[in-house]
Formats: C-alpha cells, structure tokens, sequence
C-alpha cells in the first residue's frame, strides 16, 4: 500500500507541476521587440566578470560585439578576476578579431581582494569594473552567457519604455554534457514553478526576484543603492540586489528572455555538483526543513516511478497475489514516466529544449536528492562550500 501511495503522489506531483508552469508562463511578462527607431541617445557599459573564464570568454565577449548597437554609444568592459587561466589572453584575442564592433573594448585587472574584508563571488570584480563606468546604463552579464545579435537593443529599450531600475531576463538553459541533461531540466522547472514573476514585477509587493546572469540597471539607481559594494559577502547577490531596488522604491523588471540569452551553466559533473551544492539551501532561505524536504520531493516525483515501475514487476511475479496492486502500482509509475516525457515535451516546444536523455531524469532526481544535504551540509559549516575553488564560507 505504501508503494501504491508514493506511485500516486509522484503522479499529483508531477501533474501540479505541469499545470503550474502552464499558469506562470501564460502570465509571464516577455523581452519585447521594439519597431524599428533611432538608436536611443543614452550610453550603456556591459561588464562581463570573469574567473578562470577561459572556456567562455572567446565566445561571451564575440556574442556581445556581434550584438546590434543598442544605443548611440556603448562600451564592453571584461574584468579579469585573478584568474590563473588563459581568460585574459582570450578576451584580448577575442577583442582583436572583432575589431569592426562598434563597442569599445577594456580589460580590468581587478587585482587582489583587500585584507581584512570578505569578498565572494564576482562581487569584487563588478566593483572594480565599476570604478570605471560613467554610462547612463550599466548590464552585467556572465561569461557562460551567450546574447542574441539584438538582446542588447532589445533589453536596453524596454528598460527605458518601462523606466526601469533594473531590468534582468531569464534566460534559456543550455545544457551540453550528460549531467546538465540529467539535472538541468528538472532545475529548469523547478525555478519555472517557483518564479515570483507576477509579484517580482508588481511595485506594490515587496517581493523581489533577478537573475544573475542578465542584469540591466539604470547606473545612478545601482549607485544609490550601493551596488555589489554593498553585498561584498552575499553569495546570491543577484537576489540582494533586486531587493534593495524594490525596498528604497525603485522600479524592477523582471522578464522571459528566453529568446535572447542562453545560458550553459557548468561544464561537467563536478562543476555542476560545486554549483547546485553552492546554491540550493540559499535559494531556499536557508531553511533546512524546506531545503530537504524540497530535494525529497524531487526524488519522489523523478526518481522513485523508475524504481517502483521494475519492481512491480518483479512483485508480481514474486508474489501473485495480490495481482491486482502490482497492476496497479506499474500503471502508476508508467503514468508518472509518461508524465516526466510530458513535461519534457512541454519544455521542447515551449523553450527549444531538446529530449536528449529525457530517459534519464530518475538518475537526474536521485542527484538533486543528493545536492540537497549536502548544500545544507556545507553552507552550514563551510566545509567544501566553494565556487571555482574558491572558499565561500
């Protein structure tokens, strides 16, 4: 009975999913395209922070310099962050290839972080690009993000259609290597599910929402409230800022842009466990009940038709009697596959996600059954609580 039980709910859980991404993208704002017009007089920076980028950086800065020019003048700054890689060298590469780009390009060394004070992530190196920046708008963007030839106009002009504050897209997941098929998909939903885009753009809530890897600001509002400066040790600092720009007042927009910017987040398996084990217990409050419980229902719902579809029938071989719950328990978790091949479908035609190893998405369940505990593990004691080697804690 308990088996039939589990069958059952990753059922409901698998439909409640579904039906709630249908509800949050049918209301979901969208990047617009703008009519044709003359190129807004203002001046935007594009900063690109970059670590031991040497895989993206050719590709991330040459995406940006094929963009269409968003405004009358515009610049890309790439901030090397004591990297120990070839990023510099490739950026430089990069930057003398495109040579017909109507941007102009910088290198930032950001140089050591200052003893005494802590620093985590790329909040450092956006800093120091900003000490440089005298543009009417600012964009940061990661290196593993690829833009669209016209996502700059695009965002740059709804941002000023919408006098936004701060303008930051969701971009599409891209997933190269056997472990981002089998855990990105279902991440993909997950964060779809629970994107607060209705309240994230409502000025009247004071919930807040961004994504880190396409962040548009209007530069005197970044300046005001105090930019990435102010959150030296936030780890998720794209989430501090969208609140600190929805606390004092100002203007949040927080659109689909999944037709403008890809984003490939790790490599392989370890990058994506160092990742996912960085950020999960974070983008859950910090509450471990919530934390591991939500890791839990991943593995009930992904993971466990898999193993219970197989063991019917064995049961029913095994045990004859009584026939009539193992048919039932196999209806059930081939129902719940069918359910996962579903939303994977839904996926495809919605976000051009392929069904590469859609197949396996059990395998994928019991992973983020895994990166649960442990990111509760190590954020709480700082033990392997790292991103790119770099100690958080």
């Amino acid at each position: 009975m308990l088996l039939l039980l589990m069958a059952a709910a990753a059922c409901i859980g698998l439909l409640i999913l579904q039906l709630g991404l249908q509800q949050v993208f049918a209301v979901a704002p969208k990047l617009q395209t703008p009519p044709d017009a003359a190129l807004p007089s203002t001046s935007l920076s594009v900063v690109i922070p970059a670590y031991n980028e040497a895989a993206n950086i050719g590709a991330c800065l040459s995406a940006v310099l094929s963009s269409e020019s968003p405004c009358s003048s515009w610049e890309v700054l790439v901030v090397d962050d004591d990297s120990s890689d070839a990023t510099t060298e490739l950026a430089l590469r990069t930057a003398d290839e495109q040579g017909a780009s109507a941007a102009e390009v910088h290198l930032v060394q950001a140089g050591p972080r200052p003893d005494g004070e802590r620093w985590v992530g790329k909040n450092w190196a956006c800093t120091r690009a900003m000490e440089q920046v005298s543009s009417s708008w600012v964009l940061f963007i990661d290196a593993d993000v690829r833009l669209k030839p016209d996502a700059l106009r695009r965002a740059l002009a709804q941002a000023i259609d919408e006098e936004a504050d701060l303008l930051s897209l969701a971009p599409r997941l891209v997933c190269g290597c056997l472990a981002e098929w089998m855990v990105q998909p279902i991440m993909a939903s997950l964060l779809g599910l629970g994107f607060p885009i209705v309240a994230a753009n409502d000025p009247a809530s004071s919930v807040a929402f961004a994504a880190g890897p396409f962040m548009l600001f209007r530069r005197r509002t970044y300046v005001a409230i105090g930019g990435h400066r102010a959150l030296a040790a936030e780890v998720v600092e794209d989430l501090a800022l969208a609140r600190r720009i929805k606390a004092e007042g100002y203007r949040l927009r927080y659109l689909l842009g999944v037709d403008a910017v890809d984003l490939r987040m790790y490599a392989d398996l370890p990058s994506l466990w160092e990742g996912w084990t960085k950020n999960w217990f974070l983008g859950l409050d910090r509450d471990p009940l919530r934390a591991l419980g939500a890791a839990a229902v991943v593995v009930l719902m992904f993971s466990t038709p898999w193993l219970l579809a197989p063991a019917a029938v064995v049961l029913r071989l095994v045990l004859p009697e009584p026939a009539g719950l193992w048919s039932a328990l196999l209806a059930l978790a081939l129902l719940a596959i069918v359910q996962q091949l579903v939303l994977r479908l839904w996926n495809r035609h919605r976000f051009a996600v392929p069904l590469t190893h859609w197949w396996l998405m059990g395998a994928g369940g019991l992973l983020v059954g895994a990166i649960g505990p442990v990111s509760v593990w190590r954020t709480l004691t700082g033990r392997g609580w790292t991103w790119k080697g770099r100690q958080l804690a």
